[in-house]
């Protein structure tokens, strides 16, 4: 396959996802309305809308399902020609109700075991579509899917000359690691072997703050610190950067995750200053918090651009509300908050 070049290649599971026609119990819900999910497709479809040029790799059964996710990753813009169908397993899907994934709030339930997705091994994925990349954006979600994903991951994390700049979230979802004790040492494994790091400060490890996990984690080049709605903190060399998150009006509570490391990776192809990556990362964060679903159109570059400009004291002062991203006349003064 003759591949062309692009800025960034992501790797992972994509799902279709079943969203409740109303709040309450999965058993109480009567319709679900069909989405994608995935959190390195979510990152792709977001680099895409930003204006990069992203390539998805991932496998999906030679299904309705698969159609359905091949088609609309594609037509977010992202590349697709790598993605790989599976004759003999089926494409993932999940259900989840309407409440908070990231807290108790919420049901989830997936039917992914033995999923096309959990094939992928150094065998049955294209090295060259992989490496296609300036940057490879990889997830620990993809180690807890079977031995031969956990063997590609640590082939992609191995540090050899040449490679992309491997770019790596946690993603620890304990769920996923069920009856498996070693999941947080794999994740801090893999994360050892990336050059750019994303984890939130619950994640994984029950380490006391950030400098606790740089102090676990030395070894890549820039490792951000998700920190909740206190903000994120960047190590970059000796130095630690920390930015303020912006005060939100949550509409749905989920892809920010996503969506943050895809507006910091943004911004790091545009060689932004530290601080600038990570307000990039919180808004487009803002854009998906502020929207239903896991996927929200990013405002416009000089958009972001502008805010991401403010000083401290206006950064502060900023509260994001639905409709936010649409770069009208007044609209971000609108947004701002005494």
């Amino acid at each position: 396959m003759d591949l062309a070049a692009v800025d960034v290649v992501t790797l992972g599971e994509s799902m279709v996802t079943f969203l409740p026609s109303r709040p309450g119990r999965l058993a109480d819900v009567p319709s679900f309305d069909r989405a994608i999910g995935g959190a390195e497709s979510n990152v792709a479809c977001a680099l895409a809308a930003a204006g990069h040029r992203v390539r998805w790799v991932g496998r999906v059964g030679a299904d309705g399902f698969g159609d359905h996710l091949v088609e609309t990753i594609g037509g977010h813009g992202v590349d697709v020609s790598a993605v790989r169908r599976d004759p003999d397993r089926p494409t993932g899907v999940y259900f989840r109700t309407a409440g908070d994934r990231a807290t108790d709030a919420h049901e989830v339930a997936y039917y992914r075991a033995g999923s096309a997705a959990s094939a992928m091994s150094p065998r049955t994925v294209d090295p060259a579509a992989v490496r296609s990349g300036r940057v490879l954006h990889l997830s620990g979600i993809t180690a807890a899917l079977s031995a031969d994903c956990l063997e590609l991951m640590r082939e992609l994390t191995a540090r050899r000359a040449g490679r992309p700049l491997v770019s790596f979230d946690v993603n620890h979802r304990p769920g996923l690691w069920r009856g498996r004790a070693d999941g947080p040492a794999v994740l801090l494994e893999l994360a050892r072997g990336a050059d750019l790091v994303f984890v939130g400060d619950d994640e994984a490890w029950d380490l006391a703050g950030p400098e606790a996990v740089r102090a676990a984690l030395p070894e890549p080049e820039l490792l951000v610190v998700k920190q909740g709605a206190a903000g994120a903190t960047a190590f970059h060399g000796p130095h630690a950067t920390f930015v303020p998150a912006l005060r939100v009006d949550v509409v749905a509570a989920v892809g920010a995750g996503d969506a943050f490391a895809a507006g910091f990776l943004s911004a790091t192809l545009r060689g932004l200053p530290v601080r600038d990556r990570l307000r990039h990362g919180h808004l487009a964060a803002a854009a998906v918090l502020t929207a239903p679903g896991d996927l929200a159109a990013p405002p416009a570059r000089g958009h972001a651009d502008r805010l991401a400009a403010l000083d401290d004291a206006e950064w502060g002062r900023l509260r994001l509300g639905p409709g936010w991203t649409q770069d009208v006349p007044g609209a971000a003064e609108e947004v701002r908050s005494p």
